[in-house]
């Protein structure tokens, strides 16, 4: 069997959520995106994150979205479904947990509690306890401290790792990203870490040791190109290729309501499914921003073809 903890590098896309224009889930677009991005050759996918406008979903549209996503997953053995807890409540986390892996998912990426303040005590008890209820799958711990404020640092998350080994990886979403990453990759046990917050810092991230990103789906492609360049060992022109597009992610990255509406329009715009709405409170994109996609759409129109 394959490991999935080994499947989740490279490029790990966080899958996004395309509505209706009346705010209703456009599931057969969801559909579209899932069988997209698959199709760009990763080896993993998360669901939902913020990309997915995770707090904006009810229960049961994360419950119907999980169904389509592991549908297409469960029976593959060469890409892993990373699908996400992110419940408050330590015990909901861990049923929760079990129920995802009950309906095939390859790993589950824990977002810890943030609300309230929660101690040290209790965030490390929550990821154990998570970690316990699914002894033989792998977690992906998301540390996003500018998000969430989340008390965690390099050397208690591998404590936790040294007690339940199914602890495999962090995604790291600090800004910047890279001197956690590196403390991570000094740890007993190494962590291996995955760079989030749409990879802006990506080549610093893999100089000290990041495995992959975990960015957005509206333009995989790019960073797949970037990935597989870097992978080759042609290290100059991987990151020539992401400073190319490093002006655009870094003003989208400016803002997690930002990045979701313009990723979002850049979808629609490639004709992967009809509406680019937001479910408000939602970002607008003003004339510039609008004009901004466009040019960007316009720029690398040779590596992001139309899919309509």
């Amino acid at each position: 069997m394959t490991d999935a903890a080994e499947l989740i590098r490279g490029v790990s896309p966080v899958l996004e959520v395309p509505f209706h224009d009346d705010g209703s889930l456009d599931e057969p677009g969801f559909a579209r995106v899932v069988d997209h991005v698959l199709g760009c050759g990763v080896s993993s996918v998360m669901f939902p994150g913020y990309a997915s406008e995770f707090l904006k979903l009810t229960s049961d549209e994360r419950d119907r979205l999980n169904t389509v996503l592991l549908d297409r997953t469960r029976s593959r053995d060469d890409v892993a479904a990373v699908v996400a807890v992110q419940d408050h409540a330590t015990r909901l986390a861990a049923d929760h947990a079990r129920r995802l892996v009950d309906a095939g998912a390859d790993a589950v990426n824990l977002l810890p509690p943030y609300q309230l303040g929660p101690s040290v005590r209790d965030i490390h008890e929550h990821v154990e306890t998570v970690a316990a209820a699914v002894p033989e799958t792998p977690i992906v711990v998301q540390y996003a401290p500018e998000q969430t404020g989340t008390a965690l640092d390099a050397a208690s998350i591998a404590a936790i790792a040294a007690e339940r080994p199914n602890v495999r990886m962090v995604k790291v979403e600090s800004t910047p990203p890279g001197p956690f990453i590196a403390d991570l990759a000094r740890q007993d046990p190494v962590l291996p870490a995955m760079v989030g917050y749409a990879g802006v810092q990506l080549p610093d991230a893999l100089r000290r040791g990041a495995v992959g990103v975990q960015p957005g789906c509206s333009f995989t492609e790019l960073y797949v190109d970037v990935w597989e360049l870097y992978a080759a060992g042609d290290e100059k022109a991987a990151f020539d290729l992401h400073r190319q597009f490093l002006p655009y992610i870094s003003y989208w990255m400016l803002g997690s309501e930002l990045i979701v509406a313009a990723e979002k329009l850049i979808s629609q715009r490639r004709g992967l499914f009809r509406s680019a709405y937001c479910r408000a409170p939602a970002h607008r994109l003003d004339a510039e921003e609008v004009a901004m996609v466009d040019r960007f759409l316009a720029e690398f129109a040779d590596r992001l073809p139309d899919l309509s």
